[in-house]
């Protein structure tokens, strides 16, 4: 008998084939590919991450990588597979108001920084780059959240301050009421305000040496599967790593054809990345030995916020049999 596989994935290019019916399921399942976001919605609705971890919606999902770690540590009957559908660096996410004397980093010391949420994987990701990479502790400037955290946490000590219900902090931070602001999702108001601008000058240079530094492009979301799937079937979590690795792979050669993006230099930023060699074979490698480096430096991070009481082994957060990829 065939099993239905709901797998929740957010609009990206890499999920495309799965969208258009193009990766095939696993023997003995039918794949019902689900397209949910977190903001804004998509086709099949919003906040996948709380759909997934809380609320155990989906048999598969990409979640946010440091609720997901949050959740494991608790003992939440999930595991994962090493494909990563979500990376950013976190340089090109830091803006800040032009009149609030904020010129490098250390300027943020004693801040007011807005953030989705404390917990959101961005804003860990961020708060360590700039202590680890810029010297600038986190515990320095004061955090407004616009969100309650994904799962229950409280913070003892540290600076954060709940924003009002229905405020955003983009609107903080055009008003004056913030002095910088952190966000995956920036919005054009405020990308474009000319009372904003990113932290770094040239970003893309700051994202560049942060790769040659560390050799990684950071990882946001992960792909989560139900526990008792994998339990009750071995042989799935290898199997949608495969899957995975397939879509993109597919997604790869839809960039082949340089008019495949609306944007018109797309293709030369291909060939200048594959030439450079920086991001390996593929600019979204899965596989644990890859990427191990990568979650120990995030994992350490959350530990240093005070989002795990102690570091947790990265195989704990992967199905057994994925371990060796």
């Amino acid at each position: 008998m065939t099993r239905t596989l709901s797998i929740a994935l957010d609009r990206y290019d890499r999920h495309v084939p799965f969208f258009l019916g193009q990766v095939a399921a696993p023997a003995g399942y039918e794949l019902k590919p689900l397209e949910v976001g977190m903001d804004p919605p998509r086709r099949d609705g919003i906040n996948r991450h709380h759909r997934m971890l809380v609320k155990r919606e989906f048999d598969i999902a990409e979640v946010s990588l440091a609720s997901y770690i949050i959740g494991v540590s608790r003992g939440a009957a999930f595991t994962a597979v090493p494909a990563f559908p979500r990376r950013l660096f976190s340089q090109n996410h830091i803006f800040v108001r032009r009149d609030a004397g904020i010129r490098s980093p250390s300027d943020l010391a004693g801040k007011r920084v807005g953030l989705w949420a404390f917990q959101v994987t961005m804003s860990v990701l961020a708060r360590g780059d700039l202590k680890a990479d810029y010297g600038v502790p986190w515990e320095d400037i004061v955090w407004h959240t616009e969100y309650d955290e994904e799962l229950s946490a409280s913070y003892p000590g540290v600076k954060i301050e709940r924003m009002p219900s229905g405020t955003t902090a983009a609107q903080w931070l055009l008003e004056g009421k913030l002095d910088a602001y952190i966000n995956p999702h920036p919005g054009f108001e405020v990308t474009d305000s000319p009372l904003v601008k990113r932290l770094f000058d040239n970003p893309q240079t700051e994202c560049e040496r942060y790769l040659s530094r560390h050799g990684h492009y950071p990882i946001m979301h992960l792909l989560a599967i139900r526990k008792e799937l994998a339990d009750t079937d071995p042989a799935l979590p290898a199997a949608v790593l495969g899957m995975y690795q397939d879509a993109v792979h597919q997604m790869e050669h839809y960039h082949v054809d340089p008019g495949y993006s609306t944007m018109p230099f797309n293709r030369f930023e291909a060939e200048r990345l594959r030439a450079a060699g920086r991001f390996g074979a593929q600019l979204w490698t899965s596989g644990l030995a890859a990427n191990r480096a990568n979650l120990e430096r995030f994992i350490g991070f959350m530990v240093d916020q005070r989002l795990l009481e102690r570091p947790i082994p990265v195989d704990a957060l992967f199905h057994s049999s994925v371990l060796g990829t």
